[in-house]
């Protein structure tokens, strides 16, 4: 197996990594170094990365160790050269297109009082397990790669960890809760307690709520919330994962 190997040394959670392609599309992956061993074994193993068609490609740290950049072709026609470094300092905060320009997955400019302040994560993924293949876990590594602090259970959730707590903690400490309705969502009890906490925290200002819905039409949304179908939302039927994730980029930059 041919690929390209990149040890970026130890590296804490919240840290960028970028890299740059040229020629080809290719195959990148983030890995640990428990998973990089795997990945040259030719075993099962988890990363953060992808089939990457546009360059830089910026993928988040998700927690203090050793990490290891692959870039392959595997699967892929053509030749790629690449490099990978880790972002130093804050990334960009400005872009020459906002949300305020397009239209909006939330309406207004947000309840009275508003104020972005700073928080630990810019997004928390509210879902059900079974959307996790199909848009959950591509739309985390999408938000990542727009450089944002994005609080998904993969990211944070250790062996031992209360379950609770974290995602409690995770809440409080996020800018954006974005919610990804389906038809699993809606028959999940542990999905409805976080959306309730997204939902209190949007009412005193504190949070956004942005819907994502996947699979389900505005009248089942009708059907479970009202007040939720009342909220300008993104349908995976009509946006990819990276549109709407460059969007929600574009609306948190715009409040910093």
């Amino acid at each position: 197996m041919n690929f390209t190997h990149y040890d970026m040394g130890q590296l804490s959670s919240g840290q960028v990594v970028e890299v740059a392609l040229s020629g080809s599309a290719a195959n990148v992956r983030l890995m640990d170094s428990s998973n990089f061993s795997s990945f040259k074994a030719g075993r099962r193993h988890r990363y953060i990365g992808g089939l990457v068609k546009q360059s830089p490609y910026r993928m988040q740290v998700p927690n203090s160790g050793r990490w290891h950049v692959t870039v392959d072709m595997i699967g892929l026609r053509g030749t790629v050269r690449s490099t990978a470094r880790v972002l130093a300092g804050a990334l960009p905060t400005a872009r020459s297109l906002s949300l305020a320009s397009v239209p909006s997955l939330v309406q207004g400019e947000g309840p009275p009082g508003f104020d972005f302040v700073a928080r630990e994560h810019d997004v928390f993924i509210s879902h059900a397990f079974e959307d996790k293949d199909a848009v959950v876990r591509p739309l985390a590594a999408a938000l990542v790669a727009e450089g944002l602090n994005v609080w998904y259970d993969e990211f944070e959730l250790r062996i031992g960890d209360s379950l609770r707590r974290k995602i409690d903690q995770g809440l409080a400490n996020s800018r954006v809760g974005l919610v990804v309705l389906s038809h699993a969502f809606i028959a999940k009890g542990w999905t409805n307690y976080e959306l309730d906490g997204i939902v209190t925290r949007s009412v005193s200002g504190e949070q956004v709520l942005l819907p994502i819905w996947h699979n389900i039409s505005k009248q089942e949304v009708v059907a479970y919330s009202p007040s939720l179908a009342d909220k300008v939302a993104r349908s995976t039927a009509t946006h990819t994962v990276e549109e709407i994730a460059k969007e929600i980029s574009e609306l948190i930059e715009s409040r910093r």
